[in-house]
């Protein structure tokens, strides 16, 4: 008899171990509490047994879409969203099981991704936290934190879920990124997801995929000179790999990324490694998303003038289509990498996504002022800046302006708003400039803004 019983338990055991091993299964980005971006047609992908039929109910539309797995195991449906609201649903997918994702909300979901800042939380440290975190009550809003992990190659899935915006999760959640999400929700009364997938003291080359660096020399040579660090990875692709790559599919509204300071060694090519991961996040997602990105701070670097360097290139960086920049050098702190005013940093985002992505009109300029040219004019420099309504200075004079003759050496310079918002500078060591430079140096915080109080970024003519 007991041995009957036992064959019984184990066949029922192979039975079981059958069934989960046909049993449907999601991504970790589809799971209870998510956002789905609206008005899109999206993707809805997983796993199951070869030639398992599988059906998909979408309740904002009362569809139901049907596919079968491939014979390696792998489906996807597309199916379309409507007009972002309030209203929770709860999305079925069948196949030999059945999975219910609860409390699925239709809006705006963004990638938030970088180094220390992005991740940073008001656990950490911000200002204000205690107050934030009691009045972070927004249900509507979501969060999915990516764990950090590392790939050799790129991967199907990664870890994380999605959970509701409270005290309780947003304490550890991006700061910048919460507080985006705040101005968003509230300004345009829909739900907003945020996927957080970001990692202190990276590089950005760790975000790109490896084929970004074919055939172009001079990234791949600046990721060589990147030395290992006991905090996190420096090789090339082997976050993305992990923690980008498994996302790829998944529909998107745009990116915000705050990332610099792992990369000051090599300012020199971080503008084209920039425009290089730009490009190939937007070509692996099949889509142009906006790219909203923050400029490091002024803080106290080894060498000088590398992180002026590195702020430079991302200005530059602006020739991208379709990208924006925050300027912090007011917010920030040059004895501390991690500014605590993470307030201003995520409204000053939200403000460009408002402006810029979703159209809503604005009587101020969405960015700070940055240099277009210059032209000389007898002794003088003529600045030309961009987002110049309102230009003004804090202080008696503007300053850290600096001008260079042909001998190439800067001299401290006077400089002078005149009337149609053009920057006159001229200095009495200077005679015949050639060159022009503003805020050139690690710590240098400059008080030239525009109406919308918005601080001028750093630039060199040279």
């Amino acid at each position: 008899m007991s041995q009957q019983i036992i064959k019984y338990f184990f066949t029922l055991c192979l039975l079981v171990l059958a069934q989960l091993s046909w049993a449907v299964s999601l991504p970790a980005v589809f799971s209870d509490n998510m956002v789905l971006q609206q008005n899109s047609e999206l993707i809805i992908w997983g796993w199951g047994k070869p030639m398992e039929k599988i059906s998909i109910s979408t309740p904002w539309d009362g569809n139901t879409f049907n596919t079968e797995a491939t014979n390696q195991g792998t489906w996807s449906v597309s199916v379309k969203t409507p007009e972002g609201s309030m209203t929770p649903y709860n999305l079925t997918i069948k196949g030999y099981n059945e999975i219910v994702l609860k409390n699925v909300l239709i809006g705006e979901v963004w990638l938030c991704s970088g180094q220390s800042n992005m991740e940073w939380s008001a656990n950490m440290g911000i200002n204000n936290a205690q107050e934030e975190v009691k009045q972070a009550k927004y249900p509507k809003i979501r969060f999915f934190s990516v764990i950090h992990r590392t790939a050799n190659t790129p991967q199907i899935d990664l870890e994380g879920q999605w959970v509701e915006c409270s005290p309780a999760s947003m304490q550890n959640f991006s700061a910048v990124a919460y507080f985006f999400a705040r101005k968003i929700h509230t300004y345009l009364k829909i739900p907003v997801g945020l996927v957080n997938s970001s990692w202190g003291g990276t590089p950005a080359e760790c975000w790109m995929p490896s084929e970004a660096f074919e055939g172009n020399d001079l990234i791949s040579a600046a990721a060589k000179k990147l030395e290992p660090v006991p905090w996190g990875p420096t090789e090339i692709a082997r976050i993305y790999n992990a923690m980008i790559e498994p996302l790829t599919q998944f529909k998107i509204a745009g990116a915000l990324w705050y990332q610099g300071e792992s990369n000051v060694s090599t300012a020199y090519a971080y503008k084209e490694t920039m425009t290089a991961l730009i490009s190939s996040w937007r070509q692996k997602w099949g889509q142009e998303f906006p790219f909203y990105y923050c400029q490091i701070a002024p803080y106290r670097y080894d060498n000088p003038a590398e992180g002026a360097a590195l702020r430079d290139a991302q200005r530059r960086t602006l020739n991208v289509p379709n990208t924006g920049m925050v300027v912090t050098s007011d917010i920030g702190d040059t004895t501390d990498i991690h500014p605590r005013n993470k307030q201003d940093v995520g409204l000053r985002l939200a403000i460009l996504a408002l402006a810029k992505h979703y159209k809503i009109k604005r009587s101020l300029d969405e960015e700070g002022p940055y240099y277009l040219s210059h032209r000389v004019s007898a002794n003088q420099m003529l600045v030309y800046f961009a987002n110049v309504e309102g230009l003004n200075f804090k202080g008696d004079k503007i300053t850290h302006f600096e001008l260079a003759g042909e001998d190439g050496v800067f001299h401290p310079a006077e400089a002078v708003i005149n009337k149609d918002n053009i920057v006159m500078v001229q200095s009495e060591k200077v005679p015949r400039p050639t060159m022009v430079r503003y805020a050139w140096g690690n710590t240098a915080t400059p008080n030239l803004f525009n109406g919308a109080g918005l601080p001028a970024s750093c630039f060199s003519s040279k």
